[in-house]
């Protein structure tokens, strides 16, 4: 059952039937607790509380892209999984529209299907890859941060402006040149993907 606005955490979700979604979720070391809140109290001084969580998400978007933490996705055959797990069940319980696998976190923008809350669709994503990766890595332990980060699209402006930040992600963070050469991702064409 689809859950409607809840948290659980610090971060709000918003889990509604068919709603089309925009999601990021890191690597547990991708960015620390304290360097967030580092940034949150740099931050108090800004009133705006909407300006103030768009330069948090800047910042937390550049500190990502710029490769810290373990990195482990940046190993194709750990990349690879998390592709193939978001592939699996495309079409049955949620539509894939984009996605793009960076080295330190994941973006995914998708529909779900027949009345499949996000969180179950996000639960499913993030177990089934982190038992693939350890067990490929020979390691133990937990992959992901507990909390995602999502939007729900609202509008077709929106869509786009979602979809070409997910695919020029890897240009942004210099690790490609064009989005196409990025091979873990929706603009390399793993699967031929419409509109909604």
């Amino acid at each position: 059952m689809n859950k409607g606005l809840y948290t659980r955490g610090y971060l709000p979700h918003w889990d509604f039937k068919n709603a089309v979604q925009a999601v990021t979720f890191r690597l547990e070391d991708a960015v620390p607790r304290h360097i967030v809140k580092g940034w949150k109290q740099d931050l108090e001084e800004i009133e705006d509380n909407e300006i103030r969580e768009k330069e948090l998400r800047r910042l937390v978007a550049k500190y990502e892209d710029e490769g810290h933490g373990s990195c482990i996705l940046r190993d194709y055959d750990c990349a690879t999984i998390v592709q193939d797990v978001l592939l699996k069940n495309h079409e049955i319980t949620y539509k894939l529209l984009d996605w793009c696998v960076m080295p330190n976190h994941v973006h995914v923008m998708f529909q779900t299907l027949n009345e499949t809350p996000m969180h179950q669709v996000l639960n499913g994503w993030k177990g089934a890859s982190s038992r693939e990766i350890n067990e490929l890595l020979g390691r133990s332990g937990k992959l992901w941060q507990r909390e995602s980060y999502d939007r729900m699209v609202r509008d077709e402006d929106h869509y786009y402006a979602c979809r070409k930040y997910i695919r020029k992600n890897p240009v942004k963070a210099r690790l490609c040149e064009k989005p196409e050469d990025w091979n873990v991702s929706s603009a390399s064409g793993a699967l031929p993907l419409g509109g909604v």
